[in-house]
Parts: structure tokens; sequence; C-alpha cells
């Protein structure tokens, strides 16, 4: 098929085989995390070409069925299904071309953070979270909390998740922006309707096949106690750690894992990743920056908005919109993911 070449099947092929013959080498596992990432790169080219074959074999057998219909030999209703079906075949491999950076292939850290409401705005966080893990769950990812904030009253100040699976930053990192709610409050007393506003930051979580370089001397650590619910271990313990990059001034903390020292290996993972969204920025400027995309909380900086009492979920990008505001809130997005990455596409700016 004519159109193999667009998504450069002989190429994966070839580095299929390529690594393949890595992998036999009897010196392939002395470094564990070379080999792994060898393996993934290997997995994830195998699972392009499993996806071109499928579409290929739905293409081909249109044609043979149509060639049925001609002699007689096949209905129409017979070759409209196999239409279908080739069609939504062709449309899949296609949006999966979109994923076409280095970076859409690794997992993700996704950092929810409440705007100006107070407890309104903590509350909307919390569901995002909720909608995110949803989401992602039933897409086949893991889900784990690296760090929480809780809201005075309800909800979330803030919290950031990791996404891992392949291609997760690839499928979220169009949800970077503000997100708004509408709704009639169910903290008010009066009933009124309420607006709240939190904002989605997405960052590539770099494995063993990026490289990022720290020096120990650019560091600065700290400790403290986790803010979980009292009595359990993390706030008797100083489990908890914070560390600031100097150079960049960039911190992060983890407080998920028991130990501290699980939670200083996270949270330099948590670092590398977030240096390399800054390098991959420095190295494509023509990009539309993320950061450029990190607008104030407030009205009319918003990637999408949930109108609840309208039954209305719209993202202000593409237009795609949907009166199914439960299902989205139970982590249906994929109609407003594919559509965003289709769009950017179409515009020729893949973030």
């Amino acid at each position: 098929m004519f159109w193999g070449g667009i998504f450069d099947v002989q190429g994966r092929l070839i580095q299929i085989e390529e690594k393949e013959q890595q992998s036999l080498d009897p010196n392939f596992w002395n470094d564990p995390k070379a080999a792994e990432a060898v393996l993934k790169d290997m997995k994830m080219h195998k699972n392009w070409v499993r996806q071109y074959q499928v579409t290929a074999g739905h293409v081909d057998d249109l044609e043979v069925l149509y060639e049925f219909f001609r002699e007689g030999e096949a209905t129409e209703i017979e070759v409209d299904a196999k239409y279908k079906e080739a069609l939504e075949s062709v449309e899949e491999l296609e949006f999966r071309s979109t994923l076409n950076r280095p970076e859409d292939e690794l997992g993700c850290i996704l950092e929810i953070n409440a705007g100006a409401g107070g407890t309104e705005s903590c509350d909307w966080s919390e569901m995002l979270l909720r909608m995110y893990t949803m989401w992602a769950e039933r897409s086949g990812f893991k889900v784990t909390e690296l760090n929480r904030q809780d809201g005075d009253m309800a909800g979330i100040k803030s919290v950031e998740i990791e996404v891992e699976g392949d291609f997760a930053y690839g499928w979220l990192k169009g949800e970077n922006g503000v997100h708004r709610l509408v709704r009639v409050s169910p903290f008010n007393s009066q009933g009124k309707r309420m607006t709240s506003f939190s904002s989605v930051f997405v960052h590539p979580m770099v494995d063993e096949r990026i490289q990022v370089d720290i020096n120990p001397v650019d560091l600065e650590w700290d400790t403290f106690r986790a803010s979980g619910a009292g009595g359990q271990h993390v706030n008797r313990t100083e489990s908890a750690v914070r560390v600031r990059h100097l150079p960049s001034g960039l911190v992060v903390e983890c407080q998920q894992e028991r130990s501290q020292i699980q939670n200083r290996e996270t949270a330099m993972r948590m670092l590398r990743s977030k240096l390399y969204e800054l390098e991959l920025k420095k190295q494509m400027a023509e990009r539309e920056k993320v950061e450029a995309g990190k607008m104030k909380n407030e009205w009319g900086s918003q990637i999408r908005s949930y109108v609840l009492d309208d039954r209305r979920v719209k993202d202000h990008r593409t237009g795609h919109q949907t009166s199914q505001t439960d299902a989205v809130l139970d982590g249906d997005l994929d109609g407003f993911l594919k559509a965003f990455l289709m769009h950017r596409d179409d515009v020729g700016a893949i973030d």
C-alpha cells in the first residue's frame, strides 16, 4: 500500500531487526537500564508495524469484497460494512501518526492546581483528578499519586500524579491550560451558579531512553513531614522530600513513598522530566511553548469549559463539544484528546 511510507514502516522494520540483533548479544544485560531502553524501543516499533498491518489487511479485504460485489457475489450492505470498518482503522492509524515526537512515547506527570475561588476551585481540582485517573485506568495506564496538598475545607489545592505507560504524554499533552467549571454550587446554601478554575500542566516523564545529566552540587534538598491523613506513618517521620535545582530554579516535592530514599529517587525522576521539558523548548523554539499557555486562572484564559447545568463540555481550541457531561467527568476524554491532536496536526503545529 502506497501510504506505508507515510508511517515509515520499512524504517521501523529495520529498527526492529537491529534491536533484535542487539538483544541476542551475550553481554546485552550487562547494563540493565540500557537493555530495557532497547526493548522498549523495539516494542514501540513492533506496535506501529502491527497496527499498520492490521489496517492494510482491512483495506485489502475491502478491495477483494468490492471485486466480489462487482461480480454479483457480495451485497452492497456487506461492502458498506467493510468500508466503515476499513475507514475506522485508517482514521485510527492516521490519529496515531500524530504522536510522532520522541517525547510522545513517554509516560507523564500531570499536575493540577486550584485557581482563585477557595473551596469551589479545590473541589473542582479534585473532580479533575478523578476524571484523569478514571481515563488513565480505563486506557490501561498505571496512576501513582506523587504529591498532594489538600484544601482547607474540601478538595485539593494541588496534586501531581504519574501516568505510566506508552504514549501517555502524547495523549495528554494537549491538556495543558486552564479548565473552567460552571455549576450550581453544592457549597452555597442559596444554590447559586458558580464558576471555578483549575490549571493543568503535563510534563513528559523521562525513562532509561532519555539521558538527563544533573550535577549533584546544583541540588538543594529539604525534608519534611508529609501532609497525609492524621495518624499515617508519613506524619510521624520526615519522609517527604523537596529538591531545588539551583541553575533552573525548578522545585520538586515528593511524599508518596514510605521511605525518604524512595521519595528522593522519585523526586529525581520528576526533576529530570522537568529539565528534559525545558531542553525540548530550547531545541524546538519554533514550537508553541507549553509554558506560554500557562495563563492566570481567570476569565478568558480557559482551554475547556464544563457547564454542568447546560449539559455541555466544550474545548475552545478545537470547537469539539459534547452534552455528555457525566461521561466526560467519569473519564470519557478520548474525543477531546483526539480532536486536539488532529487539529494541531492539521495546522502543522503538533505540540
